[in-house]
């Protein structure tokens, strides 16, 4: 009996793993698996495809897909940054400024779970249309844009889907690391002159602002110069008056696992979506899930679609292996 008991003890935490184990076997393992014979092979849907070892579906990648794989990484990172950036002052006012209304904002920022995800982004078709509210305004009353301007169709409008999506992916990961951050630590950094960040916020935010700006701006197809000085201002402004010392020496370096968690969890499904560039974008804005999903469900070409994927997938997996090594975390755990 007793050494019944000692090998159950010792089983326990397998047994209690083998059905998160079983589940990636038969929903991962075994497609990824399929997928990447599908990219070897050759054949129709008619005839059925075989395994050839052919690799010609690899070889025609870089000359046929180039731009959109530059779209998904492009469009992709920059709405990584831009729900950190707003992602986490939101975060941190929830966690250390929230109070009573901690909860209901934590609601807020989940709400749109409770709607189609191709409810939101078709959403956005009226909201960014060219009888929407925000061109209206810009066109009509304040007569700041042409009348042939429009946001639907332009990177900008992809960019913009795939920010508000993916938003909560990035706040909640944020919100549960800063929300651990000991406030003691906080004011005991006060208390050792760890106040505002002048004058060296004002210069380094006006850089960092102007560089973010201008990168915005070239993955949105707008004016460079203008987006920098914007930035460049905005980022004066946060570097000099809402950044103290405190926040960059203790708030910051402890929640890196939540700037971790939540990066990964915005840019990998964000590099991969294909509704938004569908929905909001054109011909111009074509991600290579949008390639994906044409050469699956239209095309029927098989090998081409899954070499696409293991492509993408092994992209990812080398970005998000490279990105924690130069976060230098290895404590993952938030």
């Amino acid at each position: 009996m007793i050494r019944y008991r000692s090998l159950l003890k010792a089983l326990t935490p397998y047994l209690l793993l083998a059905p998160g184990l079983l589940w990636l076997v038969v929903f991962f393992v075994l497609p990824s698996f399929q997928m990447f014979l599908y990219s070897i092979s050759k054949g129709t849907v008619d005839t059925g495809y075989h395994v050839a070892w052919s690799f010609d579906a690899f070889a025609k990648i870089p000359k046929l897909f180039p731009r959109q794989f530059g779209n998904s990484l492009l469009f992709g990172s920059l709405a990584t940054i831009l729900t950190f950036l707003i992602s986490y002052p939101l975060a941190y006012f929830i966690a250390f400024r929230g109070g009573r209304w901690k909860n209901l904002i934590l609601f807020l920022v989940i709400a749109p779970f409770f709607t189609s995800f191709l409810i939101r982004t078709i959403s956005w078709i009226i909201i960014l249309g060219n009888d929407g509210p925000i061109v209206t305004l810009l066109r009509d009353v304040l007569h700041v844009v042409p009348e042939n301007f429009a946001f639907t169709g332009e990177p900008i409008a992809v960019v913009s889907g795939l920010v508000y999506n993916f938003l909560p992916f990035m706040t909640l990961p944020l919100y549960v690391s800063i929300e651990k951050v000991d406030i003691r630590l906080i004011e005991a950094a006060k208390d050792l002159y760890a106040g505002p960040w002048r004058p060296r916020g004002l210069i380094y935010g006006a850089i960092v602002g102007a560089i973010l700006g201008g990168i915005i701006a070239f993955g949105i197809q707008y004016s460079v110069p203008f987006f920098g000085a914007v930035g460049a201002v905005m980022g004066l402004l946060v570097g000099g008056f809402a950044i103290n010392q405190s926040l960059l020496r203790v708030t910051l370096p402890l929640s890196l696992p939540g700037i971790f968690a939540g990066t990964l969890l915005t840019f990998i499904p964000a590099i991969g979506d294909y509704v938004n560039a569908s929905l909001l974008g054109s011909p111009k804005t074509t991600m290579i899930g949008n390639v994906i999903q044409g050469r699956f469900l239209e095309s029927n070409d098989y090998p081409t679609a899954s070499a696409l994927s293991i492509v993408l997938m092994v992209s990812i997996l080398g970005a998000v292996l490279l990105y924690a090594r130069l976060l230098g975390t290895d404590d993952l755990a938030i």
